[in-house]
């Protein structure tokens, strides 16, 4: 739910709709309800920038009037920071930039895509439910856990990625992006960059019509939650040894053991089949020689075969997200800077 900051200003009630009615007893003079600003969706807010003007009222001189304000329910008072919109616009753009800059360094090098997502998947799945240890804490950047037998051949794609980690650091205002963070969007990058080559192959090649056909049809829609859970902390040490198969020698069944641990099943374990290794054909025809995958190998092949892919991209996303953030405490105010106060008495209104 977006929350309107301007509805804590009386000089600005006349603007709003009027309010329904409400009972004697909870009847406040200007405040009627409690407002939790951590929960406002950053979707509201990023996705629509002309759906009303009250950010360029909080940018130009509400901000920092609206700082005091509180806004009361019948048993507390919590703060309603304007600043709370200002630290979601900042995010909202240095993720914008920072997918700029993986969609651009992948589509120069395609070949990466597959290692991306392995690395992705190997930072994860070294969670552990029982500790609540491991997870996609970038731990997998140190050099002891990236030259395990697991994790063969992800070296290229980590050196690609602290590639991209230069340039990125290099205009954020909010402090150097984490491992974690950047492996899972790169992961997300990839996963992007096979959809839209996806449907420019359903389009002959031709490209512009490809482009076309994933606007119009593509999942975008539903990253959403991936993109809001954006503030991972890095680890300051390797994970614990044996928490991640070779997944090039393991059998189907220690495949599913390995995601039964983690919180997940044989239809995530399909649909992540792309992570598993370089020869996602082959890793399918392995999975399905299970019955309990098979169904949904089956049906991840039906739907690329589609125009839209929509199941198949869906649940990918879907796994995906939930994969990204396992055992993390996501720090919602991560890459949020200061910004300078506006001076109330130069302005001329």
């Amino acid at each position: 739910m977006a929350v309107s900051f301007l509805s804590s200003v009386p000089s600005f009630l006349p603007l709003l709709p009027p309010r329904t009615a409400i009972s004697p007893a909870t009847a406040h003079p200007f405040h009627t309800a409690r407002v939790r600003c951590g929960q406002i969706k950053t979707d509201a807010i990023a996705s629509n920038d002309d759906r009303f003007s009250r950010r360029d009222v909080l940018q130009g001189f509400g901000g920092t009037i609206a700082l005091g304000l509180l806004v009361s329910s019948d048993h507390m008072v919590e703060p309603a920071f304007a600043a709370d919109l200002i630290q979601r616009r900042q995010r909202s753009e240095f993720l914008s930039n920072i997918k700029g800059t993986l969609f651009t360094a992948i589509k120069n090098n395609p070949d990466i895509v597959p290692s991306l997502l392995t690395l992705a998947l190997n930072d994860a799945v070294t969670y552990d439910k029982a500790t609540k240890t491991g997870g996609p804490n970038g731990s997998i950047r140190f050099s002891s856990e990236i030259s395990r037998p697991e994790n063969e051949k992800l070296s290229a794609a980590l050196s690609f990625l602290e590639e991209a980690k230069k340039e990125i650091d290099s205009y954020s205002k909010g402090g150097p992006i984490s491992y974690a963070d950047l492996i899972q969007l790169a992961a997300q990058s990839a996963v992007k960059s096979t959809f839209l080559a996806s449907a420019i192959r359903k389009c002959g090649g031709n490209e512009e019509k490809g482009q076309l056909l994933y606007s119009a049809y593509g999942s975008n829609g539903q990253w959403g939650l991936f993109e809001r859970e954006f503030g991972r902390s890095d680890s300051e040490a390797p994970d614990p040894e044996g928490r991640v198969p070779i997944w090039g020698k393991a059998s189907v069944q220690e495949m599913k053991e390995k995601f039964s641990n983690i919180g997940f099943g044989p239809r995530q374990l399909a649909v992540l089949s792309a992570f598993l290794g370089p020869d996602q054909t082959a890793i399918e025809e392995l999975l399905a020689s299970d019955p309990d995958v098979l169904p949904w190998v089956q049906k991840y092949q039906r739907s690329r075969e589609t125009v839209s892919q929509t199941d198949y991209e869906v649940d990918l996303i879907t796994t995906l997200t939930k994969i990204s953030r396992l055992g993390q405490q996501i720090n919602y105010e991560g890459y949020t800077y200061p910004v300078q106060k506006v001076d109330l008495s130069k302005l001329k209104l």
